[in-house]
């Protein structure tokens, strides 16, 4: 089976409600979808969002990489050389971790379909269904409230609440909405960057002298404030998990070896794909360091991509795989079942995904 053609096309499914962090306000998922199909007429896709804020990239920038760098060196290349497609495809280009991201998903696509078995088995797993949370966006005390109780009437235990502009609103969001949800319901707060080091400690000391548990506390300062981010772990009981400032492996071993986190939160969007992914949780595995599996604003192909590799590999913990909870439809047909706080794998070869309208796939 070698690679007869790659495609991109773009996609767009409005959200449920708009998404708000520190960060951006979005109001549906935009983003580029690749196909590649191989000789013997089989498809894999993957996915790429254009996060500027975080990885740099947009629409234009992920298209071009994609059909002006990547596809035409993969062109013709055995799907069964993954090792030696993974090469040339890291290489073809510096950064622009997104677009390769979308084609490393779309060729563990094929190469799991190549051998007839589900992604997650194909990656030696065995976990059959995943738990995630859903993010609350950051807004007044009184919508968030709101939204975490119509979260848990949807069957979701585990909440991830978006803060980081104001500290002390932030400190009345997340007391707020702990009173309101009760003492079982698991609490991640993002911070997405918003804090400095020294109001991220006082912060997170207060919510801790409230009583307030926190299952973690996620990328309190900005991703290269590295000594900020060390400070905080330092400082505080509530584990810290290190999210925008992790792209690589390099990275992984960098703030696991320096204690500047307690846990590493990996995304395909960061990492460049599934392939640089497994570095990251061979490495955490290593030093015993429990890892999150995350998503941008993406739908059900990227998502399934990570839901993939979450039930292959122990190591990670903990799912944040919200997005096609967020979206208002889903075009695709096959994939993982989303069904609220659970991902129920599937047992169709690769990703499960078989058909993606924006292609004239009917």
């Amino acid at each position: 089976m070698r690679i007869a053609k790659i495609e991109t096309a773009e996609v767009n499914i409005p959200l449920v409600t708009p998404f708000k962090t520190a960060l951006r306000t979005v109001d549906s998922v935009n983003d580029i979808v690749v196909r590649i199909t191989a000789d013997d007429g089989q498809t894999g896709f993957g996915e790429a969002p254009p996060t500027a804020v975080i990885t740099g990239e947009t629409k234009g920038s992920i298209r071009c990489a994609i059909e002006e760098f990547i596809a035409p060196p993969l062109i013709g290349m055995e799907i069964e050389n993954l090792d030696g497609i993974m090469k040339v495809l890291h290489k073809s280009m510096i950064k622009n971790t997104s677009a390769k991201a979308a084609v490393d998903m779309a060729v563990y696509d094929l190469f799991a379909k190549s051998c007839g078995k589900p992604l997650y088995k194909v990656l030696g797993g065995s976990k059959g269904e995943i738990e995630t949370d859903l993010t609350i966006s950051v807004n007044e005390t009184e919508e968030m409230v709101k939204d975490s109780l119509l979260a848990i009437q949807q069957g979701f235990r585990i909440l991830k609440i978006k803060v980081g502009k104001e500290g002390q609103k932030d400190v009345e969001r997340i007391k707020a909405i702990r009173q309101a949800v009760g003492p079982d319901i698991k609490l991640r707060i993002d911070a997405n960057q918003g804090w400095s080091a020294k109001d991220a400690v006082r912060i997170i000391r207060k919510l801790e002298d409230m009583g307030i548990d926190m299952d973690l506390v996620e990328q309190p300062v900005s991703a290269h404030d590295f000594e900020g981010m060390k400070l905080v772990t330092s400082q505080v009981q509530t584990p810290i998990l290190a999210d925008e400032s992790v792209f690589s492996a390099m990275d992984a071993i960098h703030i696991i070896k320096e204690r500047a986190a307690d846990l590493i939160n990996i995304k395909l969007m960061k990492t460049g794909g599934i392939y640089e992914a497994l570095k990251v949780c061979a490495i955490a595995e290593c030093y015993e360091v429990e890892c999150m599996i995350g998503c941008m604003l993406e739908s059900k192909i990227a998502v399934s991509a990570a839901a993939h590799l979450a039930a292959a590999k122990g190591v990670i913990t903990r799912a944040d795989l919200d997005g096609p909870s967020l979206c208002s439809k889903d075009p695709y047909s096959g994939g993982p079942a989303f069904m609220g706080s659970r991902i129920i794998m599937n047992a169709k070869p690769g990703l499960g995904i078989f058909k993606v309208p924006v292609f004239g796939e009917k």
